[in-house]
């Protein structure tokens, strides 16, 4: 491949003065808006280098992963004709950026881009660079600027809306399609064909939003699985057709039956199939011959009777890929889509969710009647409910992937143990989770490995994963520390960790699940983690406050403003400190007057609010109080705990303004700490994944095309390393780990890195010192791949032992750069080449700094083909 030359190597075009001019942004603050210019460089790189994750998903459209450096620079080189950008600063640094390229096919059209800074965004930053780029685009002959925004992008779409020019949108749908008349005398015609959807989002659409449904097994007595699923059907307020089948019933729960899919008046495109495990494979070809578009396989007595059961799921589902059809289950209790477009009950749960804007993926049929129980009770709506069962087509990823888009759904739930393509699931949550909050409810590994046995049913390329239970196939867990088959499982901390890294919330029970989901579902996540607590009773506020600690929150003094005016509304019996008491006497005027306090307190994030019913005012005015001052502040989140107060959760609704009640302070604490964890990932620019200098794939791809499944060669494991960028300077070393620091001269303590397939996350990267550290301490650091720069640093410097890496004790330290870089090279060398199952690099000597990093041994084992997850 030629390199292209180097933006400064070219020629400069004229800088155009005449669009250097003063602005003004929407709350009046001053601003200076000129064209983009080589100087700017490094200020471009700090200026996206200070963007947030969520920031940049809705200004890339795709995975949220920072351009290199120097990709950045480029930008700040332009022709001022065909390419411009317009910078907005604040001071010496850019607040905004405008860019439009000129389509080289349609010359008078243009795409356009803006880029805000997070703290920025509220300002009219954008409103004013889009007058400045359409005047700058219509001086250059351009007359149409595109733009393509992410549906719930609401600031950006407001913009163009709100901006005068005439504007022309595209269907509804994950990403709008704008054209922007920038000359108002001009008739620009504007594109109005919709961005094709996702070839998941397209195939997903007749399951979730079906024009008409069948219930092959539908049965005549009420409280059988066929019949409540028509009941539920027409009870949900399904706006399409209802098609019992059943060859012995004229009718079922009122509505005509049919003897045969083949007898209805139309091809459904949703059948729910509730006949014996043995009909199954033939009413599924039945339903493919009729023109069905998915199918829910309600029945059970599959996969979990045995191996004759998991082949009867294998060879339905590839037959319902062949037939192009979507298949949930075996062994589910159905979908729920509550959205104005499906109304889609087809369950047999007793219990339907109300609407809501949380939507869940449950892998247990069973627990999926008692979630939607438990969620009714809690006042907890749903947009929408899968129990995928076996999931052997039709996968929690596909689930994400819909939800994605919806913009009815704005928490996301997931019950899962394992991932039919685990390394999918990681790229696809760390793509939706800058703008959706995603919480998982995941105790541990039940296992002690972390391989899966698929079975061989990898996805070959079709509709997407398959597979939803692991099984151990015996091999070493490659998130502990390299040891024997029969090594535990990878600690809490681990779990925990890896899930971070992707975004989701972790959670242990669905308790915990379901109160987090409570507060992100109706209030924001906290800016910070700083918490004020209200109460009326001081026993309850110093549990609140242990468990906010243990959260990972903190309960800081109040500002001496806020104290003043808690001691004049209050009076001298109040404790204005953090809590702040207000005395079992306190009223409900006292509830409003400390919660508007503490909220306008700049030094506090979030309000936890407690209240003892029997000594003070009802409890209806107290929570009368509470709404009062939440929708006062709307951008702090408040919870409470009314202890002892039965029913008060439905005192704390006020139309679409909640505040979550909880029955015990720990777990408005539990949830508080979950939002503000995931506000600060949210908020924490990017990494980048470097393009690493030294690699060969293709040499690499050569080597590994001599290699049967199973262990690698020292000396091909050695090329293959080689091929990386990596050294091995002794393959033939002995294989036992070193028992502490290295002995030899200048050089730090041994380390070591694997990789191993987790059956939740893929490829996962493990790091630590060797010895006692990992061994007695668990002292190990854990990744999913990629790894960006920011997670390779972050990996290294997370160790309690890490004082030793870095110099600040016993010694000068270590080659920390030289250390990053390779585990940026071995994550790199696991995303190119997917055959790798396990890899051990051990040990690793660690040299001062400048001196780099010495691998000394190094063993690869390869995949069989029949357990490769599917496409990534």
């Amino acid at each position: 491949m030629t390199t292209p030359p180097h933006p400064e190597d070219l020629e400069q075009p004229a800088y155009p003065d005449d669009l250097e001019q003063p602005g003004l942004v929407r709350t009046g603050r001053s601003t200076f808006v000129r064209p983009i210019r080589p100087e700017d460089a490094d200020r471009l790189v700090a200026f996206v280098g200070g963007l947030s994750r969520a920031t940049l998903a809705y200004r890339s459209l795709g995975p949220v992963i920072r351009a290199r450096d120097d990709v950045i620079r480029r930008g700040a080189y332009v022709d001022y004709l065909n390419e411009l950008a317009l910078v907005a600063l604040a001071g010496d640094e850019i607040a905004g950026l405008v860019r439009y390229v000129r389509d080289t096919e349609d010359p008078d059209h243009a795409e356009v881009t803006f880029t805000i800074r997070d703290d920025d965004q509220s300002e009219g930053f954008g409103r004013l660079l889009l007058e400045h780029i359409a005047a700058a685009a219509r001086d250059r002959g351009i007359r149409v600027l595109k733009a393509d925004v992410l549906a719930d992008n609401t600031r950006m779409i407001n913009v163009f809306l709100g901006s005068g020019y005439r504007v022309e949108s595209g269907p509804p749908g994950q990403i709008v399609h704008f054209d922007i008349a920038v000359d108002p005398q001009a008739q620009a015609v504007a594109r109005a064909e919709r961005r094709e959807h996702t070839a998941v989002r397209r195939s997903l659409r007749p399951l979730l939003e079906p024009r008409s449904v069948a219930v092959i097994g539908a049965n005549r007595r009420p409280l059988t699985i066929g019949h409540e699923i028509v009941a539920n059907l027409l009870r949900g307020g399904f706006r399409g057709s209802v098609f019992p089948v059943n060859p012995r019933a004229g009718q079922v729960a009122g509505t005509r039956a049919y003897p045969s899919v083949r007898e209805l008046p139309e091809p459904p495109d949703l059948a729910l199939i509730a006949v014996r495990a043995e009909a199954v494979p033939d009413v599924v070809r039945e339903c493919a011959e009729a023109g069905v578009k998915a199918v829910v396989v309600v029945s059970t007595g599959f996969g979990e009777t045995g191996a004759a059961g998991r082949s009867t799921e294998l060879e339905l589902s590839r037959f319902a890929r062949a037939s192009g059809m979507r298949l949930v289950g075996p062994n589910c209790m159905g979908v729920v889509n509550t959205t104005p477009a499906a109304r889609l009950a087809a369950t047999f749960s007793p219990a339907l969710p109300t609407p809501g804007r949380v939507a869940m993926s449950s892998q247990s049929g069973p627990l999926g009647l008692a979630v939607l129980d438990f969620a009714r009770r809690l006042r907890l709506g749903f947009s929408g409910f899968v129990s995928v069962g076996h999931a052997v087509d039709v996968s929690t990823n596909d689930l994400l992937q819909w939800w994605e888009e919806d913009p009815e759904t704005s928490v996301i739930l997931l019950h899962v143990e394992t991932f039919g393509n685990p390394r999918r699931f990681a790229r696809i949550a760390r793509r939706v989770a800058p703008r959706k909050p995603i919480i998982a409810v995941h105790p541990g590994h039940a296992h002690a490995t972390g391989q899966v046995d698929r079975g061989g049913r990898g996805d070959p390329g079709g509709h997407g994963d398959s597979g939803g239970r692991g099984h151990s196939a015996g091999h070493a867990d490659p998130l502990g520390p390299p040891g024997p088959s029969d090594s535990p499982g990878p600690s809490d901390s681990a779990v925990s960790s890896l899930f971070a890294q992707s975004g989701v919330i972790r959670t242990r029970s669905l308790q915990e699940l379901f109160d987090a989901a409570l507060l992100l579902a109706h209030q924001p996540p906290p800016p910070g983690n700083r918490v004020a607590v209200i109460t009326n009773a001081g026993g309850p506020a110093a549990l609140t406050v242990g468990a906010c600690v243990a959260s990972g929150l903190r309960v800081p003094p109040l500002g001496e403003r806020t104290r003043e005016t808690l001691r004049a509304a209050l009076g001298p019996g109040a404790e204005v400190a953090n809590p702040a008491d207000l005395t079992p006497m306190a009223t409900a005027a006292h509830y409003r007057q400390a919660l508007d306090a503490v909220l306008a307190d700049a030094e506090i994030d979030a309000a936890i609010v407690l209240f003892m019913p029997p000594l003070a005012d009802k409890p209806d005015e107290v929570a009368a109080a509470i709404l009062d001052a939440a929708e006062a502040a709307p951008s702090k989140p408040v919870v409470a705990s009314f202890l002892g107060g039965a029913g008060v959760a439905d005192l704390l609704h006020r139309g679409e303004l909640v505040v979550p009640t909880y029955a015990f302070p720990e777990s408005a604490a539990a949830s508080l700490g979950h939002a503000a964890a995931y506000q600060a990932w949210r908020s924490t620019p990017a990494g980048v994944v470097p393009d690493l200098p030294g690699v060969d794939t293709d040499r690499a791809r050569s080597l590994l095309a001599g290699c049967a499944p199973g262990p690698v060669p020292p000396r091909i494991a050695a090329e293959l390393l080689d091929s990386y960028g990596i050294a091995v300077r002794d393959t033939e070393a002995g294989s036992g780990p070193a028992s502490g620091p290295s002995s030899g001269q200048g050089s730090g303590p041994d380390a070591f890195l694997s990789v191993g397939a987790d059956p939740v996350f893929g490829p996962v990267v493990a790091f630590g010192l060797t010895g006692d550290y990992a061994d007695l301490m668990a002292d190990v650091a854990h990744r999913v791949t990629p790894l960006s720069d920011r997670d390779a640093r972050e990996m290294v410097r997370s160790l309690r032992a890490a004082p030793l890496l870095d110099g600040r004790v016993g010694g000068p330290g270590v080659d920390l750069a030289a250390l990053e870089e390779t585990v940026l090279r071995i994550s790199a060398m696991v995303e190119d080449l997917p055959e790798i199952e396990a890899m051990e690099l051990r040990p690793i000597r660690l040299l001062p700094p400048g001196d780099g990093v010495a691998v000394t041994r190094a063993t690869i084992r390869l995949a069989d083909e029949t357990r490769k997850g599917g496409p990534s």
